[in-house]
């Protein structure tokens, strides 16, 4: 990848119903070389998918929580449970696992307080667990589905590829 491909990466983070003639006017592309990156960034599974975002009070979901999850077992039975169990919960938005304290934490959009306390309820017949921890977000202060595109993850055009990425081993 490089700067043109970057360029291109920001342009679709911003807004992806925008035209290929669009992007490409942006970045400084006729259309068919703006749309073969696009394709070539779509194959090489940069670009996973491309999405609505939806304002979630509007859709009736405004009540974030984050929840925290301490294992039960550290099993890869357990795991497989959990795993799918979550999987299978519409409302379990971004799921990790974590490093310290806490095995896993999941963010999760619900209407209510009562929604929460029935997906609460269905969370822990999942798999066992030994602690579960909600926090309730009060306020949304900043949100984006845009990843910060780091300078190291493009090659310059400009400096010849010799395969190396420019940092030394």
């Amino acid at each position: 990848m490089d700067a043109i491909d970057r360029k291109i990466l920001a342009v679709l983070q911003q807004d992806a119903s925008l035209s290929v003639a669009e992007v490409g006017h942006r970045v400084g592309l006729s259309s068919t070389p703006c749309w073969k990156r696009i394709q070539k960034l779509e194959t090489q599974g940069v670009i996973t998918r491309r999405v609505a975002v939806v304002d979630p009070d509007r859709v009736g979901v405004g009540l974030s929580v984050l929840v925290s999850v301490e294992a039960g077992e550290h099993t890869p039975e357990w795991l497989a449970h959990f795993s799918a169990g979550v999987a299978a919960m519409p409302e379990v938005m971004e799921v990790y696992r974590m490093a310290g304290d806490v095995d896993y934490t999941l963010r999760v959009a619900v209407a209510d307080m009562a929604e929460y306390d029935a997906f609460y309820k269905r969370l822990i017949a999942v798999a066992p667990m030994k602690n579960v921890t909600s926090r309730f977000a009060m306020e949304r202060m900043k949100h984006t589905t845009a990843y910060p595109l780091h300078p190291r993850a493009f090659r310059d055009r400009r400096a010849p590829d010799n395969g190396s990425n420019g940092e030394e081993g």
